[in-house]
Parts: C-alpha cells; sequence; structure tokens
C-alpha cells in the first residue's frame, strides 16, 4: 500500500451481526436467503454485504458474514458472525451462541445475565425485524441467537473477561464502521473498565502504560483484575473520564520516559504524539540532562529524578481529578524506580 492510499474502513460485530439476521430472516419469511443484503446504519449509511453461508432446519435460518475490519488490526477480523432467527413466544429475544460472551458484572450498558450484545447492534437488529416483518406480513416475534465460532478464545485477546463478559465476544459497535487505527474503541473501553469498578464498589482503580507496570502495580497495591483499568498512551482518556465519573483513589503506573510526559501535562503518551521534553527534566534534575537520548539514561545520571517526576505527575494528575492519587514509575525490569504518594 502506498503513502498516499488511504486505509480501508471496516464493519463492526455489530453491523454483520444485523446483516446476518437480515438474510436469515428474509430465508425465514421470504423463501430463499439473498446472496447479498443491504443494512442501514445509524448515520444513514447502507453498506452490502456478501451472505458467506445459509442454513436452515425445522423452523429456523441461519446465515452467516465474515467480518471486514478493513485495514484495522482488529481481533475479530475474519470471524464469522452467525444469526439464526427462528419464531419466539413474543417480542424480540437475544440469545449468546457460540462463541458470544454473557454479563456478568453490573456497570455495563446490557443487564447482568444477558447476552453481551450491545444495545446499538440490537437497536438495528430490532429495526430490521420491523422492517421485515411489515414487508412480509409476518408478526415482529423473533428469537435472535447470535454465535462467533472460536469467539472464546478471541475474546481472551480483549477487555472481556476484565469487564466481566464471560464466554466470549462482545457484538459490538455505535457507528457499524470500523476506522483504521481508531483510539475510540480502546478509550471507550477504558470508560467501560471505570463504570465496571464504580458499579462493582472498588475504591481503588489503576491505570498503567503497559503490561510490567500493570503487572507491578497490581501486586504492589493488591488489587483484582477489574480494578485495573487499560490505560496504555491514553491518560486524557481515563483521567477525563474520572472526573466526570470519580473514584477515591487511582493509581498511574508507567516507565520513566512516559511518567515524564505526564508530567509535563501530555495525557497522549504515545512516542509519536508527544516527547519528553529533557530542558524541564534538566530543571527538576538540577543539572544539564540535555545530552541525553532516554529518560532513563537521565535517572541513570540523577537518580533521585525519579521521585521528583513521580511526584510532578501526582500534581498534575490531582488537577485533573478529585481523588487520592498515586503515581509508580518502574523500570524496563519491573523494579519500582520511585512510589510518590
Amino acid at each position: 500500500m502506498s503513502k498516499a492510499e488511504p486505509l480501508r474502513r471496516g464493519w463492526t460485530t455489530g453491523a454483520c451481526a444485523t446483516a446476518a439476521c437480515k438474510a436469515a430472516l428474509t430465508g425465514l419469511w421470504g423463501g430463499d436467503v439473498p446472496e447479498r443484503v443491504t443494512i442501514t446504519l445509524p448515520r444513514g449509511e447502507t453498506p452490502a454485504f456478501a451472505v458467506a453461508e445459509a442454513t436452515r432446519g425445522d423452523g429456523w435460518v441461519e446465515a452467516g458474514i465474515v467480518k471486514d475490519a478493513g485495514d484495522d488490526p482488529d481481533v475479530t477480523h475474519g470471524a464469522m458472525i452467525r444469526v439464526r432467527v427462528a419464531a419466539s413466544a413474543g417480542g424480540i429475544v437475544f440469545r449468546a451462541g457460540e462463541g458470544v460472551g454473557r454479563v456478568t458484572k453490573p456497570g455495563l450498558p446490557i443487564g447482568v445475565g444477558e447476552p453481551a450484545i450491545n444495545p446499538v447492534p440490537r437497536a438495528m437488529m430490532d429495526e430490521v425485524v420491523a422492517e421485515l416483518a411489515a414487508r412480509h406480513a409476518c408478526a415482529p416475534d423473533v428469537q435472535v441467537t447470535v454465535s462467533v465460532p472460536g469467539g472464546a478464545a478471541l475474546a481472551a485477546k480483549t477487555w472481556n473477561p476484565r469487564l466481566g463478559i464471560e464466554g466470549g465476544l462482545s457484538i459490538l459497535g455505535t457507528t457499524g464502521i470500523v476506522r483504521p487505527f481508531s483510539c475510540a474503541a480502546w478509550i471507550a473501553s477504558i470508560h467501560r473498565g471505570v463504570d465496571v469498578a464504580r458499579a462493582s464498589g472498588l475504591i481503588h482503580v489503576a491505570g498503567c502504560t503497559g503490561a510490567t507496570s500493570e503487572r507491578v502495580v497490581q501486586a504492589l497495591h493488591g488489587l483484582p483484575d477489574h480494578a485495573m483499568l487499560d490505560m496504555g498512551d491514553f491518560a486524557g482518556g481515563m483521567l477525563k473520564y474520572l472526573a466526570r465519573h470519580p473514584v477515591p483513589r487511582v493509581t498511574v503506573g508507567g516507565g520513566i520516559g512516559k511518567v515524564s510526559k505526564l508530567a509535563q501535562g501530555a495525557v497522549d503518551l504515545h512516542s509519536g504524539r508527544s516527547q519528553v521534553d529533557f530542558a524541564r527534566l534538566s530543571d527538576l534534575a538540577g543539572t544539564d540532562l540535555t545530552t541525553c537520548n532516554t529518560a532513563l539514561e537521565a535517572v541513570g545520571r540523577v537518580p533521585e529524578l525519579a521521585g521528583r517526576v513521580a511526584t510532578e505527575a501526582r500534581t498534575r494528575v490531582r488537577s485533573m481529578i478529585e481523588a487520592e492519587v498515586d503515581i509508580v514509575v518502574i523500570d524496563r525490569a519491573g523494579a519500582i524506580l520511585a512510589h510518590a504518594r
């Protein structure tokens, strides 16, 4: 792909499930399952989907759509999203089939015990049922079972286990569109993590920049998995949400480079979007560090610098949220360099 060529967008699991639902319902009420179906997304787009498979049995029809995430490195790219439809005793009833999880913790937009099919995909499928029921003069009483073969294994690579979604994937999407390398999905997962923590009554959560700092912070404070927010580089996404949805105690953990950027006031800690200010580090250290290539090299010259950076970062975070805050700075091996409390 040339640099000038735009990245290709894709479709959410919710959009694929909606297309599969429409194909299956057409087969249930109209006779033949179509080879392609067109759906309307929440913002008015009307993409068409190829139906990859279709089967039928006594009183039910099932259709499958292969998820295309475009150029985004989505864990569900290439997964088969299947929907089976059958008559219900009344109204639209959603079921979790193979590879689709169930909600086990409060705080998510779907109630405990429900299949992890989010509100927008449900609404999209509701509209498809209403549309086809009117077209074929059928009662809109349908059981909709969504499944994703292999979804349980894929879910282990997502935030679902931490959010209390057990047994498989979530059927997601607010627009129906996957935008390549978008930060929105990651930040939304941070927000859902805060929601689950609050609904579970937790008074202490932690956001870390990576797996090593997360392991160290979790062990340091003895925190459960659902207290650990997958902050990554998105300190702003976490802290701004915590400002509106507070938790009494917040820990931020990370390497000296990313914590230095947080101390400087950066809230996007990605190396391509913020840089360590070595002049500022020099001020904190009381000596010239502008010749250093990394913040870790600067700490090697002035060991007490890690503590000063942690204290500065704590001040920054406390200016953004109302909470008891501590900052943990670690090295690449997982040793704690500083802990500002």
